[in-house]
């Protein structure tokens, strides 16, 4: 047996009640999530006002989602690997104030390199967060609401784009994309707040050493769900990720009807992440399956039917609803795999999802810089209709392997 694992045939590590109850601990850790995504995402939003502020081109702006995503596929095994006897509180917390201190940062960058400076904090964050915080659920709330809490947790990346990203283009709009990551900072030092209220000490129970991702990776169950996931995602980030410059140009969407647009993205975002999260554990392949599909049939056909406000907020539900069932099912894929290092399991979903959303956001930033963002969509649900027949052939070796 690596080190650091529990075997199967071994009970269940006793769970440390919250301090304000388990409900109240899953919420601040969801508080924290909502944070951190709509740090990561925001600039979808606001792509082109700071663009337009320091003169750059579409491309260049979209480094922004791009740094954070390669710095989070890096950390999320060192920053777990070297933090492995740390509480995960007191790590939740650090990562926390670092974040409102990137937000701060962007809210007063002087020139570009400031604002990028604060993403590569961003993708600290992010890789590590997601990381101890992803499997945290079993000990916060017992054994029959498990599947609930990591619902309600994952609730915060639809949530990040149905409340999120609007309220930031719309403060954006009114006083200026600077104000949105100053209110950022001021909701993440809240979410700190929450957590070192309602979270125990969390000494860890298992350590996640490199045997133990060694092992992990080693799993075929593993391994395809790294393939799964760095493709649906990067379908996903790849074209979504330039969805304003394409509403602007293609829709003639304004601000008004811009913000509404996302509003209704998000809402169905948060929709597929409810259909999903009860039903992903008992059916993952055809759940994860029909995300990838419904993903890749919105991107598509956007460039034909999303000239107009109507189609384009059909499709855009339809995208919604897809891809807020893929972290849910992503990480459910893992942990099914792995269920005896479920906090390993989360730093490889971590960092295969981060890695997906880097080179995506990087790659569709090279297409719309050299093409246009119609194009951009067509690729990505391509890559999209790769990850659907990717679950339809993998999808059966999601399952446990002895450990050794």
């Amino acid at each position: 047996m690596p080190t650091g694992t529990t075997p199967r045939s071994a009970p269940p590590a006793p769970r440390t009640p919250a301090r304000g109850g388990g409900l109240l601990a899953v919420l601040a850790v969801t508080t924290g999530v909502f944070s951190i995504v709509t740090t990561e995402i925001l600039p979808i939003g606001l792509l082109t006002p700071i663009g337009a502020t320091f003169r750059i081109s579409p491309g260049t702006a979209g480094l922004m989602m791009t740094l954070p995503g390669i710095v989070a596929a890096v950390a999320a095994p060192v920053v777990t690997v070297a933090t492995r006897r740390a509480d995960r509180r007191t790590m939740l917390g650090a990562l926390m104030l670092l974040l409102a201190l990137a937000d701060l940062l962007s809210a007063c960058a002087p020139a570009y390199w400031a604002v990028l400076t604060a993403r590569i904090a961003l993708g600290l964050v992010i890789g590590a967060f997601w990381s101890i915080g992803s499997g945290l659920a079993p000990r916060l709330v017992p054994e029959h609401r498990q599947a609930r809490a990591h619902t309600v947790i994952f609730s915060a990346v639809p949530l990040g784009s149905v409340l999120g990203v609007p309220a930031g283009v719309f403060l954006g709009s009114v006083a200026g994309w600077r104000a949105a990551f100053l209110a950022m900072a001021g909701l993440t030092l809240l979410a700190l707040a929450a957590l070192l209220r309602s979270l125990p000490p969390l000494p860890p129970l298992t350590t996640t050493g490199l045997d133990v991702l060694r092992g992990l990776l080693a799993a075929r169950g593993t391994r395809t769900g790294i393939a799964v996931t760095f493709l649906i995602v990067l379908a996903h980030f790849g074209s979504y990720t330039y969805v304003t410059p394409f509403l602007a140009g293609t829709t003639h969407a304004g601000g008004g009807l811009l913000t509404g647009l996302l509003l209704v993205y998000g809402a169905a975002g948060l929709l597929g992440n409810v259909l999903a999260g009860g039903r992903a554990a008992r059916a993952l392949r055809p759940v994860f399956g029909a995300a990838a599909v419904l993903l890749a049939c919105a991107a598509l056909l956007l460039p034909l039917l999303g000239t107009g406000a109507p189609g384009a907020a059909v499709l855009l539900t339809l995208w919604g609803v897809a891809y807020g069932a893929v972290p849910v099912c992503s990480l459910s894929w893992f942990l099914a795999a792995a269920p005896h290092a479920p906090e390993g399991a989360g730093v490889v979903f971590t960092s295969a999802f981060q890695a997906g959303f880097s080179i995506g956001a990087l790659t569709g930033g090279l297409v719309v810089d050299h093409s246009s963002p119609g194009t951009v969509m067509l690729l990505g649900g391509a890559v999209a209709l790769l990850a659907a027949a990717a679950v339809r052939r993998y999808g059966h070796l999601v399952r446990p392997e002895p450990v050794s």
